[in-house]
């Protein structure tokens, strides 16, 4: 289990964050942790680069550690796979320095985040109804999407989010 995402999700619970609530903040470290590492790339900062990219791997190691497949069902399922995909997808990234890699990273993880916050906010109102377990987007979803020619500011998911 790693320490600081550990920290991190206790810190949220003291806060009186809701179980989705600090599933969140977690979403929001692996966020923060690939936009520096892009960031780290750009500059040409190797040590960085990996270390973000190590950091978001221990947090998403954690988040597949407590996945309850028992009470998550398919869903949990579903999580395990982008969680483990999304691991290797890092380690391609690190070898390859790759800023496409990244950025869809950063497009499946802020849609990602964007759900649980969702979700949240609908079970927060009482409007959460589930009939059957939600799927989360695939890896596969996220690609091709973007243009490379635009800005870097414009790369970030348009989402309800804040470093």
């Amino acid at each position: 289990m790693n320490d600081h995402a550990t920290s991190s999700y206790r810190q949220a619970a003291a806060r009186g964050a809701t179980p989705l609530g600090q599933v969140i903040v977690l979403y929001d470290a692996i966020l923060r942790d690939f936009f520096r590492a892009l960031a780290a790339l750009k500059a040409g900062n190797v040590a960085a680069r990996i270390a973000e990219m190590n950091h978001a791997v221990s947090i998403i190691g954690y988040l597949l550690s407590v996945l309850d497949h028992e009470r998550g069902g398919p869903a949990a399922g579903q999580l395990s796979r982008v969680y483990t995909t999304s691991i290797d997808m890092i380690v391609k990234a690190n070898a390859r320095a790759s800023a496409d890699a990244i950025e869809e990273l950063i497009g499946i993880y802020g849609d990602l985040r964007q759900a649980w916050y969702q979700a949240d906010r609908n079970l927060n109102a009482g409007e959460m109804i589930v009939t059957k377990a939600p799927h989360p987007p695939s890896p596969a979803a996220a690609t091709g999407h973007r243009d490379r020619t635009t800005p870097e500011s414009s790369l970030r998911p348009r989402r309800h989010w804040s470093s």
